[in-house]
């Protein structure tokens, strides 16, 4: 079982579900602008793909300037950012025996998969 967290609007998301889809994956597909998110869901995300909380964020974001979070270093608060706002997070995110990654480029799927 594959997991995408998905933004259906994102082109790159998009992609990452067709690319899933054809590859024959049994995928469930999380809607995270839809569905509640949580501190623990984020951390444990994090650690499956293994980078600090500010490489999942979009920096360009509107919502990450108004914030100020350039400015914050606290992990704790970054996460709660995300929770709070998840148009930070940065898409699509793939999931596959305990192991994560951003699916841009899209290759990085392939890799994940393989």
């Amino acid at each position: 079982m594959v997991t995408i967290w998905h933004n259906p609007r994102c082109s790159k998301s998009r992609e990452a579900l067709a690319y899933l889809e054809a590859k024959g994956m049994k995928t469930e597909v999380f809607k995270y602008l839809d569905e509640p998110l949580t501190t623990a869901m984020l951390s444990v995300l994090l650690h499956q793909l293994g980078i600090p909380a500010r490489e999942l964020m979009r920096t360009k974001e509107a919502v990450y300037k108004d914030l100020g979070l350039q400015d914050v270093h606290d992990e704790a608060q970054l996460i709660e950012a995300m929770v709070a706002n998840p148009r930070l997070i940065e898409r699509p995110v793939v999931i596959y025996e305990g192991r994560a990654v951003v699916g841009r480029p899209l290759e990085k799927v392939g890799e994940l998969l393989a």
